[in-house]
């Protein structure tokens, strides 16, 4: 069955508190996509985010973000007394810290509200408490705290080596780990109610799973035997990938490798317990950097850029049979764009998996004509584009008058005559033959530069910080291709 989607990062979003969060807004959104027909939300990683505000280096890969929880939902629910004011409201970009400081003291309140109602003995949170890694995510922050929120192979000693030692915390450190918690417990329920109102409105959400978990991360911290690190707990190797379109040098992203051999001798019960909980929290997993279940880039730590360093094979069929074994309904979806060696397309049709095609890339304008590199197929998703590339009309106002004239010509004869380029390319997106069309709502808007999420091979600010303010231009580009999305 054809389906139309919208990538929007959750972070994106409108709200009072100037980042997305799961509030009223989020559930307008949710009406919003019902009402013109929209089956898919595709979102970015919700865990923590860390290193540069990247979501895709984040502290946990079961921890969500606690920049996400509706403050308007606590004081509903009676954990916070007073309605908090707002908070750049109609900001178009997301300030990170100033958000967290903002929110912060409102948590810590209904942190305290909730111990002295003991709603800490509830079966509810006491059932989410229990999870192995929300106790452990829990001590990770506080120690971090307690460690001048240095990366964790920096910490004392003794806090390093607490996942083994579960030696005794003081009882500020302890308290400061039930806080964390308690923001887990938040986080979830307000996801999970999300969820169920988008499931219940016909809508499926696609979340995002990176392939590498961050240095900086409770995952490495609680299970350093997973991962290829000296003594210290530093990366000996790490991940990245060679020089490409991106970039001349390569991307060098800091992640550690993993230890597969060691993977294997526990059945990769590490892949099974990340992916088993992203499947609880979403309809659909999208694998970001697919390609290194098959080769992945492996860089020595010592070196400045991703220009040196080896391709690898990896267990990508008995990690993929282990996933689908042990976890029920299981859906994946494949990131394999780049340059790919063969075998990893035979690794994603082995499972049936549908990969990626991305219009700014497979539209080429090199020639006397343009024309549609990417050949069709319906187990595909069509992007127009990703949060890593240039918004549609980014891409094309930064082509030269003569491709220009090219792409226009090229709709023309693929039968889109009338209309703004930006309307017939988004038509074009819809009317491929792909089972799913997804579109950036930055190019549902017609956004230019200012809606770009992300550059790849570049760390903090602009990154991840475009914000759309309030829905009134959402709600009128979308009605205007509901007709579009509908005839899927």
């Amino acid at each position: 069955m054809k389906k139309a989607g919208i990538l929007m990062p959750v972070s994106s979003l409108p709200s009072r508190t100037g980042v997305g969060e799961l509030g009223k807004e989020t559930y307008r959104f949710i009406e919003l996509l019902k009402e013109n027909g929209v089956k898919i939300w595709q979102i970015l990683p919700l865990n923590p985010v860390g290193y540069g505000n990247s979501p895709y280096q984040p502290y946990s890969s079961c921890a969500g973000d606690e920049l996400y929880i509706s403050l308007d939902a606590l004081c509903e629910e009676g954990l916070l007394e007073e309605l908090p004011p707002s908070f750049r409201e109609m900001e178009k970009t997301v300030d990170y810290d100033a958000v967290r400081a903002f929110k912060e003291p409102y948590l810590r309140e209904a942190f305290r509200n909730f111990s002295e109602k003991e709603w800490l003995q509830e079966e509810e949170y006491q059932e989410f408490a229990s999870q192995e890694w929300v106790y452990e995510y829990g001590v990770f922050r506080a120690l971090k705290a307690a460690n001048g929120g240095v990366c964790w192979n920096e910490w004392k000693q003794e806090d390093k080596d607490w996942p083994k030692k579960r030696t005794e915390l003081s009882a500020e450190i302890e308290l400061e780990a039930q806080y964390q918690m308690f923001l887990q417990y938040l986080f979830y329920r307000q996801w999970m109610q999300v969820k169920t109102a988008a499931n219940e409105s016909g809508i499926e959400i696609m979340g995002d799973v990176p392939f590498y978990v961050g240095v900086d991360s409770v995952d490495v911290w609680a299970g350093k035997d997973n991962f290829l690190l000296d003594t210290d707990g530093r990366p000996i190797f790490i991940a990245g990938v060679p020089p490409d379109y991106f970039s001349a040098t390569g991307q060098r992203w800091g992640n550690p490798i993993y230890d597969w051999d060691y993977m294997k001798e526990k059945d990769y019960q590490f892949w099974v317990d990340r992916i088993g909980y992203s499947s609880r929290l979403f309809d659909i997993i999208r694998i970001d950097h697919f390609r290194a279940f098959d080769t992945f880039w492996k860089i020595p730590a010592s070196c400045p850029t991703a220009v040196e360093g080896e391709w690898i094979e990896a267990p990508g069929y008995e990690v993929i049979d282990t996933l689908k074994a042990k976890i029920k309904g299981l859906n994946l979806v494949a990131e394999d764009l780049g340059d790919l060696r063969p075998e990893v397309l035979e690794l994603k049709d082995h499972y049936q998996l549908k990969g990626m095609k991305v219009l700014v890339f497979s539209i080429e304008t090199g020639g006397k004509y343009a024309y549609d590199s990417f050949h069709d197929v319906e187990n595909m998703i069509i992007y127009t584009g990703t949060h890593d590339n240039d918004t549609l009309m980014e891409w094309y106002e930064g082509l030269t008058t003569a491709a220009k004239r090219k792409v226009r010509q090229f709709l023309k004869r693929e039968g889109y005559k009338q209309g703004a380029v930006h309307d017939r390319l988004v038509a074009y997106a819809l009317d491929c033959k792909a089972e799913y069309a997804i579109l950036p709502m930055a190019d549902i808007l017609g956004l230019g530069k200012e809606g770009h999420m992300n550059t790849p091979g570049t760390v903090g600010s602009p990154n991840w910080e475009w914000r759309m303010p309030g829905f009134e231009e959402a709600e009128k580009m979308l009605k205007r291709y509901r007709g579009l999305i509908e005839k899927r």
